[in-house]
């Protein structure tokens, strides 16, 4: 989990303010039994704030897989505690503002604080051992008046930031996720990117689990910006390079066709339809790996069927949308997750991306994304709401 220094500070200091709050709280309050919940509460505010020091501490690039696990759940479980504690003392607070006029503070408040509190420590939780595995069918149609007759009907199964290393070597869910999708029978699967976390031997365990994904037209993927080895300290650029190759040849092994800057046509009769895959391609702190013009040397402007396969949707948003010299009627992309937390339609990925999420036009509707919020988690061990997504497509005039 990457955690700027800019904000350890800051939270640290928050939850030792939240902890002397509710301390305070406790010992002003509760008639009975106070010197023992205050004990408690100071207890473990220590602890807590002794371990987190210890996590933020921990050498991240160079930790183990499991190591890193380890700190993910950590410090989710340090959030879930003093997220709720945060969101009491705001209500808390709320209920003392008659108190600046010398009045009594407003009855109910605390108890509406508690019970805010309990929500959010049970709606994180869901999201960490439920929602997480839970596997969402998005069917989408795109009409387009360019597509040839005789991909009329065609279907297409997006897939998007597996992020495997995040299960261990458990491949349980990632065999319902393969048989949901076999069972949907799309003429083509495609996969946008972060395959794995950091290290190319993540994907190994789940080899022989996603080779079992078959489609008439194959399966074709591209690379996301996890999947270059940027986030692992390597000893050298030799054993970064091996790392790439290892990549290369797993998913070679897995049947699929990867598309490094790269196109594949599909034909039907006198009617094509073109495959393109892009590098990764993004707006900083993110490497750029990725060439729209070598992956597709002709005129991007002529008249052919073409879906783009671009990890990060800045790329749509910068250089696909609004350009009346590139025909790319469909880019599909992954990398938000919907930060992993969409309720009631709303995210904060809005606040970082303008497309974070579902079906997009430009202004003269001549280019189409779709943003796939993505299968597996990254960060934090969990999905509140953003359910994991299985996107279907179907091609029409």
């Amino acid at each position: 989990m990457r955690l700027p220094l800019v904000l350890i500070l800051p939270i640290l200091l928050l939850s030792i303010l939240a902890d002397w709050y509710i301390c305070r709280a406790v010992w002003t309050r509760c008639r009975h039994h106070a010197t023992f919940w205050r004990r408690i509460a100071l207890w473990s505010s220590e602890l807590l704030t002794l371990s987190f020091i210890v996590a933020i501490a921990w050498p991240k690039k160079s930790a183990s897989d499991d190591g890193l696990l380890s700190l993910m759940w950590f410090l989710y479980a340090y959030f879930s505690i003093y997220i709720p504690k945060y969101l009491f003392i705001i209500v808390d607070l709320l209920g003392k503002i008659p108190c600046l006029w010398h009045k009594n503070r407003i009855r109910g408040f605390a108890q509406t604080g508690i019970v805010l509190a309990i929500a959010t420590f049970i709606l994180m939780w869901w999201g960490a051992l439920i929602n997480r595995y839970r596997i969402d069918v998005v069917n989408v149609e795109i009409a387009e008046p360019s597509l040839p007759d005789a991909f009329k009907g065609m279907t297409i199964a997006q897939l998007s930031d597996l992020h495997v290393g995040s299960y261990g070597s458990d491949t349980t869910y990632i065999h319902r996720l393969v048989e949901t999708v076999n069972a949907l029978h799309p003429d083509l699967i495609v996969f946008t990117g972060d395959i794995v976390n950091r290290r190319s031997d993540e994907l190994v365990p789940f080899v022989k689990t996603l080779s079992s994904l078959k489609a008439p037209l194959g399966v074709y993927s591209i690379l996301g910006n996890h999947d270059y080895g940027d986030y692992f300290a390597w000893k050298s650029a030799e054993a970064k390079d091996a790392n790439m190759e290892l990549l290369y040849n797993l998913q070679k092994q897995m049947g699929w066709t990867m598309l490094n800057n790269e196109s594949k046509t599909f034909y039907a009769g006198t009617d094509s339809l073109v495959l393109i895959g892009v590098e990764n391609i993004g707006d900083p702190p993110f490497h750029v790996y990725g060439d729209l013009d070598k992956a597709y040397p002709g005129d991007l402007d002529d008249p052919a069927f073409k879906i783009l396969l671009s990890h990060n949707p800045a790329h749509w948003t910068a250089d696909i949308a609004e350009a009346p010299d590139k025909n790319i009627a469909l880019t599909m992309s992954g990398h938000t997750h919907a930060m992993q937390m969409e309720l009631f339609g709303m995210s904060p990925a809005a606040f970082r991306y303008r497309t974070w999420g579902g079906l997009y036009h430009d202004s003269d509707r001549a280019h189409t994304l779709y943003v796939n919020i993505g299968i597996g988690e990254v960060g934090i061990p969990a999905r509140i709401g953003a359910t994991p997504e299985i996107t279907l497509f179907t091609l029409t005039k």
